[in-house]
């Protein structure tokens, strides 16, 4: 740690204008999420309106988020995004919280999820070599299994440590393949809308009629509640990672500006988008044949979907698409993320060496070490899954946090400049920490268990909190 303080360093240089900042916010979104989620939510709803509904609604709520996040990100547009954020509105602790679950949790947990879905991808057209049984089914306590499917593990890891290795040598090389991955996956995916719509074979009637065991209620009606609140559950995670692009904060070109309009409109945009591929997919495939692919269990709904207009070729196109998503999404994260724990380690609550900036490179090249570490131990260990259970509560958390410090930061920085005012102020940011609390009470109580842990993990950080705190304090005792 000495060593690499007393090392020469660079700094993180604003190399990012308007639309790569744009296109990191469409490419932190769509990842698996939008060739996955339409089966569950189709089990759940029976019905193709109120699927679309639910995009719709997430959409809207993940947009108000966005309008609310824009107005901070504006006026304190520095690398490390809401843990700089939370730092100005709660003070030191509750920013550690957060960043502390991003590395725990959140965004860890992300990069570890994205990545296996595009190992399992590739092991779908390719498929990889496993290990004896004896020794894949070796474990720790009965819980983790780091051998098991080891194929797919160790691609998800390599991926992990490639794109890595491209965001440490510069932040012009992960933001240029962003935005060619990116633009790659928009074409692909409105030529699927376009192709869908016209020689699909589908039809309006597919829209209109819901499943056969349908029962209409009331949306009074506690079971439609329950199921509304599922549905929106799988749609958020579609929309997870919107906020992302404040973590890169001091790299973006005239960031006040740059990062409102970015936010805005790349959420925006992903909502266009999901709402399209989602109607061309009921507008083709019945809702009772997207419950089946749902029940199959390892079906996608996407390739199910196309392969139905394109047979087994337009499956395989669909496959490579999604392989280039999850590619793609997950160097976004990587990117991203680790701009968080180079901010909380320059403020000392963190490992020290994760500060180091990269003197050529100028980038946050030990932290992306750390992450793509820890990232992939969540990988070998199998957890992940059940972490990302636990992800979307977290970040609501968090989301509701950022949203209820507009109302702090007007209350405590008055006189602060604002480049861009929240729209609909103070209604859009009321009503998003509203729906923020209401979903982790939700969760709370119906799916207490999942909720229980993430609040632990997010504990957990509290003994590294005090012990780097003591760690600051003896060493400016000892400056003195």
């Amino acid at each position: 740690m000495q060593e690499d303080a007393a090392r020469p360093q660079g700094t993180l240089i604003r190399s990012l204008g308007l639309f790569s900042a744009f296109m990191l916010v469409v490419s932190s979104i769509i990842g698996s999420g939008v060739f996955k989620k339409v089966a569950p939510m189709a089990a759940e709803l029976q019905s193709p309106g109120l699927v679309l509904l639910c995009w719709a609604l997430a959409g809207i709520i993940t947009l108000f988020g966005a309008l609310s996040n824009a107005e901070v990100a504006g006026m304190i547009a520095d690398s490390g995004g809401q843990y700089v954020y939370f730092r100005k509105m709660y003070g030191s602790l509750f920013a550690f919280l957060y960043g502390w679950s991003c590395f725990a949790v959140i965004q860890s947990s992300s990069i570890a999820s994205i990545s296996y879905v595009f190992a399992q991808s590739f092991n779908s057209l390719i498929p990889l070599s496993s290990l004896p049984p004896e020794v894949a089914n070796w474990n720790i306590a009965g819980i983790f299994y780091p051998f098991d499917n080891f194929g797919v593990k160790l691609l998800a890891i390599a991926l992990i440590w490639i794109l890595s290795a491209v965001n440490y040598r510069g932040l012009k090389y992960g933001g240029g393949l962003s935005n060619i991955v990116t633009i790659a996956i928009v074409l692909c995916i409105l030529a699927v809308v376009v192709l869908g719509l016209t020689i699909g074979g589908g039809s309006w009637e597919n829209i209109q009629t819901p499943s056969a065991s349908y029962v209409a209620r009331s949306w009074t009606d506690t079971a439609l509640v329950g199921a509304m609140f599922a549905a929106l559950l799988s749609a958020f995670w579609g929309y997870e990672g919107w906020n992302s692009l404040s973590f890169i904060g001091g790299e973006i070109k005239n960031p006040n500006r740059n990062i409102p309009l970015a936010l805005i409109c790349g959420v925006s945009f992903v909502m266009a988008v999901y709402l399209l591929i989602n109607f061309t997919y009921l507008y083709i495939m019945p809702v009772d044949e997207l419950i089946q692919v749902h029940q199959a269990k390892n079906t996608i709904a996407a390739v199910a979907v196309v392969k139905k207009f394109l047979g087994e070729t337009g499956g395989l196109l669909i496959s490579i698409l999604i392989l280039v998503a999850t590619f793609g999404c997950t160097n976004t994260t990587i990117l991203m993320a680790s701009r968080i724990y180079f901010a909380m380690a320059r403020n000392g609550i963190f490992f020290r060496s994760a500060a180091y900036c990269h003197p050529r490179y100028n980038t946050p090249s030990n932290s992306l070490l750390f992450q793509a570490f820890w990232a992939s131990m969540l990988i070998l260990s199998g957890s992940f899954d059940q972490l990302t259970d636990m992800l979307i509560f977290a970040s609501f958390i968090f989301y509701g946090s950022t949203a209820f410090g507009v109302f702090v930061l007007r209350r405590k920085m008055p006189d602060a400049p604002r480049p861009y005012k929240v729209i609909g102020y103070p209604v859009v940011p009321a009503l998003f920490v509203l729906f923020c609390t209401s979903l982790v009470m939700i969760t709370l109580y119906t799916r207490t268990r999942e909720a229980l842990m993430g609040l632990s993990l997010i504990l957990a950080g509290l003994p590294f909190y005090f012990y780097w705190k003591r760690q600051n304090r003896l060493r400016q005792e000892a400056a003195v």
